[in-house]
């Protein structure tokens, strides 16, 4: 698929038997379970779906397979240029599906690379899946990896840095060791990560393939052969998405190239204005200068995303008060919506701290991380600056005391 594609693919993606079925929306099955006209086709549908495969005649029970999902899911690998695609009821149950699909062979060795979504480092840090986690840096991969290593995880654009790491290098390093990316921030428009050597590419899909603010879901695009582990592992846990919610994520593809790329083109504006300000002492966005080190950007990124994170030169009193004092930008957790979205990491979403009580993955207490929604730029710098003010008249007013 060629890129200028991506955005005919996405309107069309998973809808091809439209004509043949006579609709022009797509079917919604809430079925939870299926009439069985013979038992031995029955049986064997069943035996056919504990393998991790996909039914060929009945679908039995909603936990075992839906059509609404399947469509969803056919039409989203079309987008990561993948062999298949699997969904799950929320991000962190297709991070879980994807530990335990990787470790089903006995290989208990994870080896991961920080920073990484809170809720992924707090289950690799928390012992809960009994695996054994090495954390590495970008460089060092190739030295963590050992002969009972299961699986390689990364982040990029990382959460919340946005740094962007080199997933041909990782994979280069990680050798025959299997690499999930959590590609998020990305989405299948800026970054295919199984181009680059990924045997996984992962998405909270409530955030941009969703796009509203009103769904929740986990997609894997992957092979065939990492499909049928998946599928087995989301049988067994039961940790499926519900059909009207891939009804909801198979509607937002068609929109998916549009806003990734104006939400895109807003944040370099921003970027460049929020890196000039005061009050601010850095801004973490990979189009700005010295963001971008290993020159990822039109080799593995199509673009610097929509993604910011800057550090106030107030500290955590300063972003605290940003928080408080923005009116158009939602101050709350998440990211992709249509509208723009503020947060605190080291408060909120990535309270993983070292030995010395500091954050890990260079998450401090004076970052704030912005997901540039489809607003006015000029209307969010307006806003910005306001609360950047307020913060500034607050600490002086502080130190007045």
């Amino acid at each position: 698929m060629k890129y200028q594609d991506i955005d005919t693919l996405a309107v069309h993606a998973g809808r091809e038997d439209f004509r043949a079925l006579g609709v022009h929306a797509a079917p919604l099955d809430l079925s939870t379970t299926y009439p069985i006209p013979e038992l031995a086709e029955g049986t064997a549908n069943i035996d056919a779906m504990l393998r991790g495969e996909r039914p060929e005649s009945n679908n039995i029970y909603a936990r075992l397979a839906n059509p609404t999902v399947d469509r969803f899911e056919r039409a989203f690998a079309q987008l990561e240029q993948a062999d298949d695609a699997v969904s799950f009821g929320s991000g962190m149950a297709a991070v879980t599906a994807a530990l335990l699909a990787a470790t089903m062979t006995g290989k208990r060795h994870i080896v991961a690379v920080r920073p990484l979504y809170g809720g992924t480092d707090h289950l690799l840090a928390s012992g809960l899946l009994h695996l054994d986690v090495s954390w590495a840096t970008a460089s060092t991969v190739r030295d963590h990896v050992r002969a009972d290593t299961a699986l390689v995880v990364i982040e990029t654009p990382a959460n919340p840095t946005i740094e962007l790491l080199d997933i041909a290098d990782i994979a280069q390093q990680a050798g025959r060791v299997p690499v999930l990316v959590d590609s998020t921030f990305a989405t299948p428009v800026l970054q295919q990560p199984l181009a680059h050597g990924a045997v996984m590419s992962l998405h909270s899909a409530t955030k941009f393939i969703g796009g509203h603010g009103d769904v929740m879901a986990g997609v894997i695009a992957c092979t065939e052969a990492w499909a049928r582990q998946l599928r087995v592992v989301r049988i067994l846990t039961g940790a499926v998405l519900h059909p009207l919610a891939a009804y909801l994520l198979h509607r937002g593809l068609q929109t998916l190239p549009v806003r990734v790329r104006a939400m895109q083109a807003s944040a370099v504006t921003l970027a460049d204005l929020l890196a000039t300000h005061p009050s601010i002492s850095r801004v973490y966005f990979p189009s700005l200068p010295g963001n971008d080190p290993r020159q990822l950007i039109g080799r593995q990124m199509r673009g610097p995303g929509t993604m910011i994170a800057f550090e106030m030169a107030g500290g955590f009193d300063a972003a605290a008060e940003v928080m408080r004092a923005v009116k158009v930008i939602t101050p709350a957790v998440s990211l992709g919506s249509a509208d723009s979205l503020i947060q605190h990491p080291a408060g909120l979403t990535h309270r993983v701290v070292n030995a010395e009580g500091q954050a890990e993955g260079g998450v401090t207490p004076g970052m704030l991380r912005l997901s540039v929604g489809l607003e006015d730029p000029a209307a969010l710098w307006a806003d910005l600056s306001a609360a950047l003010a307020a913060a500034e008249l607050l600490l002086q007013v502080g130190s007045a005391r």
